[in-house]
């Protein structure tokens, strides 16, 4: 029974979490605002650090929810999200967009991929006073951008399922 307990605590442990999430209004369109909280297995930390590039994608989706028939999806999104390891340099890199950042340590690349925002997200147009929205947030590590050999590794592996549950709250505009 303890070898259960131990192997669950040290399963909880690895992972993607959602902290908090929130939409504020900015000048008619809605920007999102995330904090996760990353756990990376130490067969993660070690491809990282041995030169694997790892690609997260950060998906939202705004829906309607409807009794009646499927929920109306109002807004999806997505965000890529590239971290990387340069022996050289002996720094670790995160790459968003067009946008490059270099780190000293593994837990300020992590506290900087995992807070998210003014992320725009959604037009003020497209929801209405009358109805309530249900905002949904997770992060995943895309294991389909690893190089061959570790993409098999992933899908055998609880090491490499890194993936948040989906973040769900209410939205009254």
């Amino acid at each position: 029974m303890l070898l259960f307990c131990m192997a669950a605590s040290a399963r909880a442990e690895t992972g993607i979490l959602v902290k908090s999430a929130e939409l504020d209004m900015v000048e008619e369109v809605y920007q999102l605002k995330a904090d996760f909280e990353l756990n990376f297995s130490q067969a993660v930390e070690d491809a990282l650090n041995k030169g694997v590039p790892l690609n997260f994608v950060v998906e939202f989706e705004l829906n309607r929810p409807r009794w009646y028939w499927l929920d109306e999806n109002i807004s999806s999104a997505q965000r890529q999200m590239r971290i990387s390891y340069h022996a050289l340099t002996k720094q670790y890199r995160l790459q968003q967009n067009e946008q490059q950042k270099s780190f000293a340590s593994l837990a300020e690349l992590k506290g900087e991929l995992g807070h998210i925002q003014e992320w725009r997200v959604a037009e003020r147009s497209q929801l209405r006073k009358r109805y309530s929205y249900e905002a949904r947030l997770r992060m995943k590590l895309d294991a389909s951008q690893l190089p061959k050999p570790l993409q098999v590794n992933a899908l055998a592996s609880k090491d490499w399922s890194l993936e948040s549950d989906w973040f769900v709250w209410s939205l009254a505009p």
